[in-house]
């Protein structure tokens, strides 16, 4: 088996060494896109919080354990917060709900966010009505911007099912959001 190159092998093995420098670069690399996926997944910005948290607790208690050139690291904690928000999903016995919780606009201004946000939060609120397969391939695909190779491997299923899952997923968006194509588009600066 040919060994797997790994961009974040030598910045885990000084995380195994306790280098505080090491950890908070870890922190400052990994925790945005698995805070990211999580609240996608989750709907829920305090429990993606936690995921998001536990994971990154998790890379420091394993870090001494990795075993470079097996597998990336990047794999391994994805799976690490995909079973972290399954957890959360089944405990929950998630059911849909006809609003999702307000979300912080953090756009550039009030005045320049708001048709941004509603359209963020309609899509957000599609999202969550997705079964739950459907919306992890497109957040792993789409948001995550995993390939369709890695995503597979991360949901444990094959190509051909990961391409099969996302065709319903953006055909049940398309549809359930078709009235925003009508919607002026905006710009990065809100123009």
């Amino acid at each position: 088996m040919a060994r797997i190159e790994d961009p974040d092998e030598e910045l885990l093995s000084r995380v195994a060494k306790g280098e505080p420098v090491a950890i908070q670069a870890m922190v400052a690399r990994k925790l945005p896109r698995i805070l990211n996926m999580a609240a996608r997944l989750l709907g829920d910005p305090v429990e993606a919080e936690d995921v998001a948290q536990e994971a990154m607790l998790r890379i420091w208690k394993q870090a001494g354990k990795w075993k470079p050139g097996q597998a990336r690291f990047d794999t391994w904690l994805y799976r690490v917060a995909l079973n972290l928000c399954y957890d959360r999903l089944r405990r929950r016995r998630e059911t849909p709900v006809e609003t999702v919780p307000d979300m912080v606009d953090e756009g550039p201004a009030p005045d320049r966010g708001i048709l941004a946000a509603e359209t963020g939060q309609r899509v957000q609120q599609v999202l969550m009505r997705l079964p739950q397969r459907q919306r992890e391939a497109i957040v792993l695909c789409h948001y995550q911007e995993l390939g369709n190779i890695e995503a597979a491997q991360l949901m444990g299923i094959s190509v051909e099912a990961l391409e099969s899952l996302l065709s319903r997923a953006r055909r049940t968006l398309r549809t359930s959001l078709s009235d925003l194509a009508s919607r002026p588009r905006i710009n990065r600066r809100g123009n």
